[in-house]
């Protein structure tokens, strides 16, 4: 492995250097070399070994012009990249961008000083050191979001224009490289046309063809090279395809025809074809991995279309999948329904308590025909009002029996007694009962309430997602501009009113107000960050954001615990539901101390968990009234929910047993009422529901009964509420709970608490 690592750094040392040396070469019209200085510190930047790049630039540079100046100009500009950035790993701190670029331009020192004594026009020197500090910056653009993000992902807009002015300047100096007459350059973009237009649209590779021609014109003035590079591209284009070999014809034929045909060269043999077939040859027999990441890396306008069509596939399976869940659900919710074993009617409790009597104590009697033949509807009538009365008091006795039967029965203490057992008995079973058929009515609520969630998924599985490639491709390039690396974009709509988008980025980028703000610039809606978490890839996190929902809300808090408890019974939840809902939420556990305040955290943990499920609002309050019921205690606790919608600009108002809530306009103040019975008391016990359409400021209020009862009236505490200027719900809240304790000499008689919510247009 160690010597696999020395074979790699060998391999960079020879690339880096190759690199230089031709950038080394090349000129603008062959009066200024303003390339390899700024390559060099933007490899470094890139995270490239410096102990690498500076020999590499060194070694290059006086290859490229061996004399004493360039010697001493290459080492001084090696000194300023190696000493500021070991000084900065000693400090901790990384190297800022314009901090770079000032290095850079006291590197090219040794060059200024060297130029301004051979002659050269002041113009010239400035020009260079311009030129110098901006293509470091251009090597930065590519060069660094390729290091982070690798080749699995397309390169943007801005970043192609910055890889097509290297190539230019690399170009410029392959035209100065001629061996012999074997011009290196026709090799390079012979291999860089044929790799484009294998790996990406045929029209890439004639742009890339007409940017290396610029390369020699940059260099020497000369446009000799554009027109044929042309031709060459047109030629691979019109024969592009799969197998490798047919485009490498073409490519061949075309600069003979450039040649022979269109004498496009100022002289040509068949020496001139020779780079052609090298770069051709390379191309061949390069691996197809290669290309395949090339492919990636360079679809600028790809569609992906075909993952797009798998997730919809995909989405079509998860609703069949879901509609069947749902269907299982909602059959063994009815086979729950037909196991309920409902407590017997009055006269059937009648009919088989006194044939157990009659069975069982007067059955031997020797008054037994007397009694149940001759007067049997008299007898029938007095055993099934002692048995009515054993069970309604616990207990009959000698007092509640007619004296036409004690005076004829001679077992009556033990008729009594037995009595009284089988109205206990049976009272002890129907209790049982009751509560068996209580969890199983609440195993088919849930079970009911999962099939409808289950159908409600499949429902929103089932609409295909439709893609929009041109804002993804403008949301990549506008961040590039913003310096946002994005390395991929999805933007879909889920409805007609929501936009969606989800950015793969820098974690440093997560935060970023510039995010938003361009998402929501090209898709022309606001649009707000809805969550963001770490991505599979090390340094990058996803981030997804939704269309902004047309209100937004705050809220205030304020309580007071009764005077002489430590610990407050009421309890309250502001849970964000999902992107537009939320729950705003009071419970009041009856009493106070520990024992209210369990219950009040028992059913607010309960109503969370239930609404951020999804579950309908019948079936969540049905559910926890009977789980509060089977406990079978004496403490009982209210609710007074309100599920704000910011999206409609709607609120659902459920309550159990809770004081009426208030709603604050600006003219006038409504009232939302429930008479439902808190939750727990009776098993059938039904929420009430009311929804209320809100305007823009609006102020809603909760409160638990230790403020309502502390005003005289419902008026008067609506009229105080109504009273109150500031707009500012924490205001509001603080100002009623005062309230309170003034009218109670600064104490709490209860537990107090208000919730105040506002509504508004961000």
């Amino acid at each position: 492995m160690q010597k696999l690592g020395k074979w790699i750094y060998l391999f960079l040392f020879v690339l880096y250097f190759a690199c230089f040396y031709v950038l080394s070469k090349a000129s603008i019209l062959g009066m200024i070399y303003p390339f390899a200085i700024g390559f060099m510190f933007a490899l470094v930047w890139a995270e490239q070994k410096v102990w690498l790049v500076a020999p590499a630039y060194i070694l290059a540079s006086v290859a490229a012009m061996p004399t004493f100046e360039n010697a001493i100009g290459a080492a001084i500009a090696a000194f300023m990249i190696v000493v500021p950035f070991y000084v900065h790993i000693l400090a901790k701190k990384r190297i800022l961008k314009w901090e770079l670029g000032i290095y850079c331009l006291f590197a090219q020192t040794g060059g200024i000083v060297f130029a301004a004594l051979g002659g050269l026009h002041p113009a010239w020197i400035v020009a260079q050191a311009v030129v110098q500090v901006a293509f470091m910056y251009v090597c930065i653009k590519i060069f660094e979001p390729l290091i982070i993000r690798g080749f699995a992902y397309r390169l943007t807009c801005i970043e192609l224009i910055c890889g097509g002015v290297i190539l230019t300047a690399l170009s410029g100096g392959l035209a100065a490289l001629d061996i012999a007459g074997f011009c290196v350059l026709k090799l390079f973009v012979a291999f860089v046309v044929l790799t484009v237009a294998y790996t990406s649209k045929s029209s890439y590779a004639v742009m890339v063809a007409g940017v290396l021609g610029c390369g020699s014109l940059l260099s020497s003035g000369n446009p000799l090279y554009i027109a044929p590079f042309v031709v060459w591209a047109l030629a691979v284009a019109c024969f592009k395809s799969k197998q490798r070999a047919l485009p490498f014809v073409a490519i061949v034929l075309a600069d003979l025809l450039a040649g022979f045909g269109f004498n496009l060269y100022y002289s040509f043999g068949l020496l001139q074809i020779a780079p052609v077939i090298t770069g051709g040859a390379i191309f061949l027999f390069l691996p197809s991995k290669i290309y395949n990441n090339l492919s990636t890396l360079f679809a600028f306008q790809g569609d992906r279309l075909a993952t797009k069509n798998l997730l919809n596939r995909s989405r079509e399976m998860l609703y069949r999948r879901l509609c069947n869940l749902s269907e299982v659900f909602h059959d063994t919710n009815e086979v729950f329904k037909s196991l309920i074993r409902k407590n017997l009617s009055q006269e059937e409790v009648n009919q088989m308590l006194y044939q157990e009597v009659k069975d069982t104590v007067c059955k031997n009697c020797p008054e037994y025909i007397h009694c149940h033949r001759t007067f049997n509807a008299d007898t029938r009538e007095t055993f099934e009002n002692l048995l009515n009365i054993s069970r309604e008091r616990g207990k009959s006795t000698l007092l509640d029996v007619p004296s036409h039967l004690t005076s004829r029965c001679k077992k009556m203490q033990i008729l009594l007694s037995e009595i009284n057992t089988l109205s206990a008995q049976y009272k002890s079973y129907s209790a049982l009962v009751g509560s068996v058929d209580t969890s199983k009515m609440l195993i088919s609520d849930q079970l009911q309430g999962i099939s409808q969630i289950l159908k409600q998924l499949a429902l929103e599985a089932q609409a295909n997602v439709s893609f929009d490639t041109g804002r993804e491709n403008r949301i990549i390039d506008e961040l590039a501009n913003n310096n946002i690396i994005c390395t991929d974009a999805v933007v879909f709509e889920q409805d007609k009113q929501t936009f969606r988008a989800s950015l793969i980025v820098r974690n440093e980028d997560v935060d970023r107000q510039k995010l938003p703000q361009v998402v929501s610039k090209i898709c022309g809606c606001q649009m707000c960050v809805a969550e963001s978490y770490p991505s599979a890839r090390s340094g990058l996190s996803t981030v997804n954001l939704a269309t902004a929902p047309r209100y937004d809300c705050v809220f205030g808090l304020a309580s007071a615990t009764k005077a002489g408890s430590g610990v407050s019974g009421d309890c309250h939840s502001v849970v964000r539901l999902d992107g537009h809902k939320f729950l705003f939420a009071l419970c009041d556990g009856m009493g106070s101390g520990e024992q209210a305040s369990r219950k009040s955290e028992t059913t607010i943990g309960l109503l969370e968990n239930f609404y951020k499920a999804g579950f309908d609002n019948d079936i969540i309050l049905s559910s926890i009234n009977k789980l509060l019921n089977l406990e079978q205690s004496d403490t009982f606790s209210t609710i007074d929910a309100c599920i704000l919608d910011l999206k409609s600009g709607t609120a659902d108002f459920v309550k159990m047993g809770s004081p009426p809530s208030a709603i604050r306009r600006a003219d006038r103040l409504e009232v939302v009422s429930g008479s439902a019975l808190p939750a727990g008391i009776l098993q059938e016990a039904k929420a009430s529901s009311v929804q209320v359409v809100l305007n823009q400021k609006d102020l809603i209020v909760l409160c638990s009964d230790g403020v309502s009862d502390s005003f005289a009236s419902d008026i008067e505490f609506q009229d105080f509420i109504f009273s109150i200027k500031s707009s500012n719900p924490q205001e509001v809240a603080d100002e009623i709970i005062k309230r309170v304790l003034a009218t109670n000499n600064g104490f709490a008689v209860d537990d107090a608490t208000c919730l105040v919510i506002k509504m508004f247009v961000p």
